[in-house]
């Protein structure tokens, strides 16, 4: 049975490809009927997908400060030693990597059990670099990431068409990619 209204991507979400094939609701430890309910809400009224994301970071000493989302433990941030920090946590630009190699890991995740593909290692490399010359107040210029490099290493049980396609569709649609692609405009007041 065919359920009419949702997208190709949504009908895969709700546990069915394109094609009316059973899909396993549960692949990769992903949750389809969630991911499906919602794409079926959004789909019903667009407003429900909009949404807003909050944070609230915490100077600690020196150049460490904690970040505070939803309800979860705060997440540490501080400089290596070379940057003048005392090393107890990632850096802020590490972390930006980090975020965007999660939003990646999500993508596949979704994608691949989307269209029934098990995945059996996922593990994605980044890299970038950036000149600190700016930061550090001794030329005017552009302070962040000069280019990002990212490496996915995907074993899934898939053709390698299969995975082109998946990985197409991931890069299209990472919100993080996007926010990183995209020149986003960004506010800073000071309360």
């Amino acid at each position: 049975m065919r359920e009419t209204g949702l997208t190709p991507c949504a009908r895969a979400m709700k546990g069915m490809n394109p094609m009316t094939t059973e899909v396993q609701a549960n692949l990769n430890n992903v949750d389809l009927d969630a991911v499906a309910a919602l794409a079926g809400a959004i789909q019903e009224d667009p407003e429900k997908g909009k949404t807003a994301w909050q944070a609230e970071v915490t100077w600690k000493g020196a150049f460490r400060s904690d970040v505070k989302i939803r309800d979860f433990a705060p997440i540490p941030s501080d400089e290596p030693p070379t940057l003048g920090g005392t090393d107890t946590a990632p850096n802020p630009v590490e972390q930006l990597l980090g975020a965007l190699g999660n939003c990646l890991v999500v993508g596949y995740a979704a994608n691949a059990s989307a269209s029934g593909i098990a995945i059996n290692d996922l593990r994605i490399d980044l890299s970038g670099d950036l000149d600190l010359h700016t930061f550090l107040g001794l030329r005017p210029g552009h302070a962040g990431y000069d280019g990002v490099t990212v490496e996915v290493h995907l074993d899934a049980d898939a053709s390698r068409e299969q995975l082109e396609e998946l990985h197409r569709k991931v890069t299209e649609t990472s919100p993080v990619g996007h926010t990183f692609i995209n020149t986003v405009p960004v506010r800073i007041d000071l309360a």
